[in-house]
Order: C-alpha cells, then structure tokens, then sequence
C-alpha cells in the first residue's frame, strides 16, 4: 500500500487553473521533493494533501484512506499528518518539551513525558527541553519542528520550505540530519522546495512541477541525466544547446565535434539540439572559433569564463593554470558525457 495517492488532482484560483489533472504516487517511507519555479503549483499541492483547500476535481488518498474526492473531505485534523514549515511554526511561550508534547494530549501523562524523552533523544536535544524558541538557533528551532511533527507517529510528513531560513554554512549537515531522523521513524515525506540542491540532498525522488502538473518523476541521477523535455533540462541547471545528429543511439555529431553519450539516446529524430551544461564544456583557443568571450573571472581553485554563441550566454569554468587567450577565437570541446538530444519537435 503507498503512503500517499494523488489521481487527477485539479485546483483552480479566481478562474486559472493552479493543478492540472495531477497524478503522483508516494510509497511507503519514501521522501518526494515537489520542485519547481514560484508559481508552478507545489505548495498548493501540498496544502491539497493537507486537507488546507478542497480541490474541485480528483482524489487524496493517505495509507490507503480516501482523504478527498468528489464525494467527501476529511479535515485536516482527522488526516494524520504532520507539518513542518519555513518559519517552524514553534509557540514562542512554550519550553521545548512542551512544544514537542503538543500534540500529543490523547496520551496519559507518563505516555507523553516518554514520548518527548524518546524525540529528544532523537534530535539530539536533551540538554535544551526546558529552553524557549528565542533562546534556540534556527538549526536547534528546526530540530524541534521536526520532533513535533512526528511525535504523534503520523501516517505522512509534510514539508514546507523548512530549509530556506537556515544559514548556508549548517544547512546541509541539517539536511542530512533531518533525513536520516525521518528515516529513522520510517515515515513518508513530501518536501516542497525550488531548490535542487536541497532537493538532490533530501530526496529520494524528485517530482519537476511546471505549469500544474508533473513533467517528471524520478531520482535524482535520471532526472539530470535523462530528462524527458527541455523543461526539465533547463530547471536543473544552466546550458545552452547545439545543433546535432544522433548516430547508433550512441553519440552525436556537432559542429564542435562528436560527442559520445555515456547513456542510450532515445530513438527519435536523427536531427535536433543537444542541451549542454558548463561541466561538460572546455574552452580552447582554436583558429576557426565561434565562441566570444565577455568576461573572465578568478574564483579561488579555477576560473570561470562568460561566453556567447549564437546569441545564447554560459559560464563556463577552466582550472586555474589553463590558460585561455581571450583575444585569440575560442572554441568548444564537448566532454563524454549523459547527452540530453532533444528533436525539434520536443523543443518546440
């Protein structure tokens, strides 16, 4: 039984349409990042499973439980959900414990002293239960969001922006935190980010939004490596794309040269655009040059080089001790790597 069905899920605002026809499936103690854009309908679908907005058409089903249909609606209160937002939603007048023991009132009072003794052993909060929210860092805050939102054992976690108030230089080792604490209680999660580097380090399956619906579903490798349209491709991460010629399912020919694929092309149209990222660029002055190069910038360990073709813009970096004559043409030189060709129908 999956944790979490979604079937033709639609929702519309003041007359446009915020979901369109949206499926997903969550299984059972998998984490599910909805990522895209502002605007692309992930928080709405978050507050869909909720039980915050009733959609006007499809189905939420949770552990197998219908939660809304066309039929019924289930109260966000009755659906066994835990929520942990971008603000942490904390009571300022409440202690740590009593934050973590707030949902927890059905329980006999040793029950519930037990159950918060086991959450603050779990995130590592002990020495802080009788301490305020004010007196917590954000990442100490978090820590306590976390713990009350699965310290009643709900059926599905849900997820809100719950990184993006935590400084860079601890955000990750509380990602990593967090996850193997959600793994830990063996608890599904929807997170809902427009970050893909949060996404790629949370997740174990990435589901790009875009315009309401899903254009894809998958971890994280395939999604990068294979995406099954150019929106997909764009949204993680900058590129520009290339005339090519698919031959054997195997590579591509460019006017920069062939380029080997390190996965199967897909067996479309021999003609179209390969959409290349920096990583997988080198720049190197040759004669025939097509390439201009607007800036150049030291960053530490290499440089990184603004370039222009064919009115398209990307950084492109080069290790410290190459050195690129920017005066000179430049040109490309394609890495081996997971080609995404897309034929000209896919782009259009």
């Amino acid at each position: 039984m999956s944790s979490l069905l979604l079937q033709n899920l639609s929702y519309q605002y003041d007359g446009q349409a915020v979901i369109k026809n949206l499926d997903l499936t969550v299984e059972q103690n998998e984490i599910v990042c909805l990522l895209g854009a502002s605007g692309c309908g992930k928080t709405t679908t978050l507050k869909a499973i909720a039980g915050l907005i009733q959609p006007q058409q499809g189905k939420v089903v949770i552990n197998g439980q219908c939660m809304s249909d066309e039929a019924q609606f289930v109260a966000p209160q009755h659906r066994n959900i835990g929520m942990m937002f971008q603000d942490y939603a904390l009571f300022p007048h409440l202690t740590v414990a009593q934050n973590i023991a707030f949902g927890l009132n059905k329980l006999d009072k040793s029950e519930r002293e037990k159950r918060v003794a086991e959450m603050l052993e779990l995130v590592h909060l002990n020495n802080f239960k009788s301490r305020y929210p004010h007196e917590l860092s954000g990442g100490q805050q978090q820590r306590v969001a976390i713990a009350r939102a699965l310290a009643y054992r709900p059926n599905l976690l849900l997820l809100d922006e719950p990184f993006s108030n935590i400084d860079a230089q601890v955000r990750y080792q509380l990602i990593n935190d967090i996850r193997a604490i959600i793994k830990d209680q063996q608890v599904s999660a929807i997170f809902v980010s427009h970050s893909k580097d949060e996404a790629f380090a949370f997740s174990d399956k990435l589901a790009i939004m875009h315009e309401g619906q899903i254009a894809q579903l998958g971890c994280a490798k395939t999604l990068f490596q294979q995406p099954k349209n150019k929106v997909v491709a764009e949204f993680l991460g900058q590129g520009i794309y290339l005339n090519a010629t698919r031959y054997n399912g195997a590579g591509v020919t460019t006017d920069f040269g062939d380029v080997s694929s390190m996965v199967p092309l897909s067996q479309s149209q021999q003609e179209g655009k390969i959409y290349v990222r920096p990583q997988h660029l080198e720049l190197i002055n040759d004669p025939l040059g097509q390439v201009s190069v607007e800036q150049q910038r030291f960053v530490g360990t290499e440089y990184v080089y603004r370039v222009r073709f064919a009115e398209q813009l990307i950084e492109v970096p080069a290790p410290a001790d190459t050195i690129i004559d920017a005066n000179l043409p430049v040109s490309f030189k394609i890495k081996s790597h997971a080609v995404n060709f897309f034929s000209e129908q896919e782009l259009n």
